[in-house]
């Protein structure tokens, strides 16, 4: 799956937009205030004017969001891929693993070496991993080290005979918007880190929320648009939706009977959007796993339509394309 493609980045920006009168400008309906992520471990997570934290809601549409969509079953709802699991296993979600700048670091062998960061890692037995440490699912280890802001995250992560084993792994650097060497993959098929992309309990509830979330569809092209690095569709056709491609909800989406943390997410979803970032379940998004999420918003996160999605040109945004900053 995680196997480099060709970058057809130059092509993709170069694609006109278009024109004035069908572009959707219109702000969200609920703007955010104006405060910085709640942090993680202390640290923010990556700089204000990073790409993760860009204001879409007056972006253009893409001239391709219509082909997009057209394969990315917008018949259904989106499903947060997070909350309460109800006895079945642990609580669903990415875990997050905060430690001290003195947590031992361990060699980990990687399946994707060459696009690997081969450094040592602080992992151990408080590492909590997607899943938990047998699911044979993605088993995500996403680790923040609070002293260095330093992010590391690996997939397919696991233990044999006392030895730490993974698919691949990258090291990010939360003051910095450094972006991965071009068609190197991270741990996420789109070469970008995960944590930017994660909803989280507490931003919710503190409605500090200031970030595109990461989200999965079943069909993607093998090509990728900046800031993603990497690729790991089987189309060749550029009909088919990119890694990195960001997505806005409409404005106009009705919020009425909707809670008022619900109404954080979809301003959420308006202000920021969703971004693609590995190929899985349709319209699945991503949060932390955190036992505090209300099983009750979790049901309505669930009744968001992903017809009222467009794909955003996003080209605009980009000062130097070997970094995250945004113009």
């Amino acid at each position: 799956m995680r196997s480099p493609r060709v970058l057809l980045f130059a092509l993709l920006a170069s694609i006109a937009v278009m024109p004035v009168g069908l572009l959707e400008t219109s702000v969200a309906s609920s703007p955010l205030p104006t405060v910085e992520r709640a942090p993680v471990g202390g640290c923010r997570v990556l700089p204000a004017d990073n790409w993760w934290h860009a204001d879409i809601s007056a972006l253009p549409v893409h001239a391709r969001s219509d082909q997009w969509l057209s394969h990315m079953d917008t018949d259904r709802d989106l499903h947060p891929d997070f909350g309460p699991s109800y006895g079945d296993g642990p609580n669903y979600g990415i875990p997050v693993t905060v430690v001290r700048g003195d947590h031992p670091r361990v060699s980990v062998r990687f399946d994707y070496a060459a696009e690997s960061d081969k450094v040592r890692y602080p992992f151990g037995r408080d590492t909590r991993i997607e899943g938990g440490r047998n699911s044979g699912g993605d088993m995500h280890a996403i680790v923040v080290d609070k002293a260095r802001c330093k992010l590391y995250e690996t997939w397919n992560t696991r233990i044999r005979s006392g030895k730490w084993r993974a698919g691949s792994g990258a090291v990010w650097s939360l003051r910095s918007n450094r972006l991965r060497p071009d068609r190197w993959t991270s741990a996420d098929a789109a070469g970008l880190a995960i944590l930017p992309g994660l909803l989280r309990w507490r931003e919710v509830r503190d409605n500090t929320i200031d970030h595109a979330i990461r989200f999965t569809t079943s069909e993607t092209s093998s090509h990728h648009l900046w800031p993603a690095r990497h690729d790991a569709g089987s189309h060749s056709s550029l009909a088919y939706p990119p890694m990195g491609a960001r997505f806005r909800l409409d404005a106009g989406f009705s919020t009425a009977g909707y809670s008022t943390r619900a109404r954080r997410v979809i301003a959420a979803m308006q202000t920021y959007g969703l971004v693609l970032a590995d190929n899985g379940s349709a319209w699945y998004f991503q949060g932390e796993q955190n036992g505090n999420w209300p099983s009750g918003l979790i049901e309505e996160l669930k009744t968001i339509p992903a017809s009222a999605f467009v794909a955003v040109d996003t080209s605009s945004l980009m000062v130097d394309q070997d970094s995250g900053a945004v113009g």
